[in-house]
């Protein structure tokens, strides 16, 4: 039997094990064979594409806006990149995070087949992004004040301002998709995402026309664009969730016992939250991201059924995708590197000197990519707590310096700094590895069963109870 402090001791360290693995039919000893191999691939691709797919969209919506500011001068372009940067750091990324928290307890409860407590955590979820959401605004709405004492021109940081001023209606309803999102995804409901999620990048496109160029509503426009999407996108994803019969048995309604719990279910959000801000975001990592997520669910879904052995292989397999993405990837922009340049300049120069660095990037995008599809294995366990550990060390301890010293020590220029990030991601990519190879998956499955809490299942109401 585990008490509760064993329980939270084996979620902080979950390589310490006594377990002898001898269960003949959900054990994890022996080899796997080609078929067993073969079906979990076919899963985790099946997952993977429509989450690639999303994320690109969900990435291009911001890039749409600072697009179209772009077209309004060179002080509109740099205002809107920096105060959307800005606001990736300190608001859209760790609702990110904090949503992430989902993908452990939605997707073991999944599997667990306590359908009703998806419909409990996501509740959870929508409170802890609401309350977090306030802070944040306030945080953006001084962003020029924060620019200006870092040392920016005063003229770039008053339009920055404005522009993460006029953000501030996006954070709430991008937290909240974000739950929405999370819920669906560890159900494999992924049809609704891709729908939802096209329909309002093409809205996108046609409403940053609309307030920025015929309404000339400039930086502020744009800006507005993305809560009115990230809204509509949320509402139709709520609709869906409300109405569709494929969610009558995880989504019984709003509940008095979503909002309990709120502590167990921060503990396992901030760590979550943190390992998420201190990990890669670009546009080439969409697609690790999409696979983090797919093995995310497939390993959180097959530990709450109680099935170490599967929940194993999916590591396994997404370890090779992991590699193979990797290599590929760089092999293209490696080969490819004489070319890239010309896709934002004409200088002679710049093409050529992109062209030396491109096989640093290829390396370090290869480090990234393999940390960031492991990082799903650890979502998919609940070990952010072990996430955020990894990423600190790594990035904060050995990361950091090392491209500082490299950088303007050794001046050693570009080369050095990037040099300096990949010495981080190798290493964060090492440890996921060991950790990965290490852990013991029927002692995770245990721990899991006492993650999703047990509650009965309350009754859907009826249109008219409404």
């Amino acid at each position: 039997m585990i008490n509760e402090k064993n329980l939270e001791l084996l979620l902080d360290f979950p390589l310490l094990s006594n377990i002898n693995e001898t269960d003949p039919e959900n054990g994890i000893k022996g080899w796997y064979d080609m078929y067993e191999t073969i079906e979990e691939l076919k899963k985790q691709l099946e997952l993977a594409g429509p989450l690639v797919v999303v994320g690109f969209m969900q990435y291009f919506l911001l890039l749409i806006s600072v697009m179209f500011v772009g077209h309004l001068g060179e002080l509109s372009l740099s205002s809107a990149t920096l105060a959307t940067s800005f606001a990736g750091v300190t608001g859209f990324r760790f609702m990110l995070g904090m949503a992430s928290a989902l993908e452990t307890l939605c997707g073991q409860a999944y599997g667990a087949k306590q359908y009703h407590m998806l419909g409990i955590h996501m509740q959870r979820g929508m409170l802890v992004v609401v309350a977090i959401s306030i802070p944040i605004s306030i945080v953006w709405a001084f962003a020029g004040h924060i620019f200006a004492f870092c040392g920016q021109d005063v003229e770039l940081s008053i339009h920055a301002g404005v522009y993460a001023r006029w953000l501030i209606p996006s954070i709430l309803p991008y937290g909240l998709l974000q739950c929405q999102l999370r819920f669906l995804q560890t159900q494999s409901r992924l049809k609704p995402l891709l729908i939802s999620t096209g329909f309002t990048s093409l809205l996108h496109v046609f409403l940053c026309w609309a307030l920025v160029s015929r309404l000339g509503l400039g930086n502020k426009g744009a800006a507005l664009c993305n809560a009115i999407s990230y809204w509509i996108n949320a509402l139709i994803l709520a609709l869906y969730i409300r109405y569709t019969s494929s969610c009558e048995k995880t989504w019984t309604g709003f509940s008095k016992e979503g909002a309990r719990n709120l502590p167990s279910f921060l503990s396992l959000a901030i760590p979550s939250a943190c390992m998420i801000c201190m990990s890669t975001s670009s546009l080439a990592f969409r697609i690790p991201s999409g696979f983090s997520s797919a093995v995310s669910t497939r390993i959180s879904n097959e530990l709450g059924a109680g099935r170490p052995k599967a929940a194993k292989l999916a590591a396994r397999v997404v370890l090779l995708i992991a590699l193979v993405e990797g290599f590929l990837l760089s092999g293209i922009s490696i080969a490819a590197r004489n070319v890239w340049g010309y896709i934002y300049t004409n200088e002679e120069e710049v093409v050529k000197y992109l062209a030396a660095v491109m096989p640093v990037l290829a390396l370090s995008n290869f480090m990234d990519g393999i940390q960031g599809v492991l990082s799903g294995t650890a979502r998919g366990c609940g070990w952010q707590k072990l996430g955020a550990q990894v990423n600190l060390v790594a990035y904060y301890v050995v990361g950091l310096p090392c491209a500082v010293i490299l950088t303007f020590v050794f001046h050693f220029g570009a080369k050095g700094l990037w040099t300096g990030i990949i010495s981080g991601s190798g290493l964060q990519a090492l440890l996921y590895i060991l950790i990965t190879l290490r852990i013991n998956w029927e002692l995770q499955a245990i721990v899991s069963k006492h993650v999703p809490c047990e509650l009965p299942a309350p009754r859907r109401l009826s249109h008219r109870e409404y």
